[in-house]
């Protein structure tokens, strides 16, 4: 089961509901693979719409690493999303949106 509150996304993956999380770690790790100098271009690309698959990639990646599962970006790229491309890119965009939301 995920927690919002703490900043989890489910996603249904080949099958087996995966939970993710993007941790300080995950974070970096996304910088790095998508070569942005802040993470505030990435967020500002999917309020705008204007993201790419490779960006979701990336997000899906960091986000099931940090919650904990041993996946490669190859391996993912290859999997079944349940839902398919239009689950895949609102789950990205909720684990961005929960890993920047502000405790109230």
């Amino acid at each position: 089961m995920t927690n919002p509150w703490r900043g989890e996304v489910a996603l249904v993956i080949d099958g087996e509901r995966q939970c993710m999380k993007l941790t300080l770690g995950a974070l970096a790790e996304l910088e790095e693979a998508l070569a942005e100098p802040s993470l505030v271009s990435l967020v500002e690309r999917f309020e705008s719409g204007q993201f790419t698959s490779r960006d979701v990639l990336a997000l899906l990646g960091a986000g099931l690493r940090g919650g904990g599962a041993q996946v490669t970006q190859t391996a993912l790229a290859q999997a079944d999303i349940e839902g398919g491309p239009v689950a895949a890119a609102r789950a990205a965009a909720e684990l961005l949106a929960r890993a920047f939301a502000l405790d109230t």
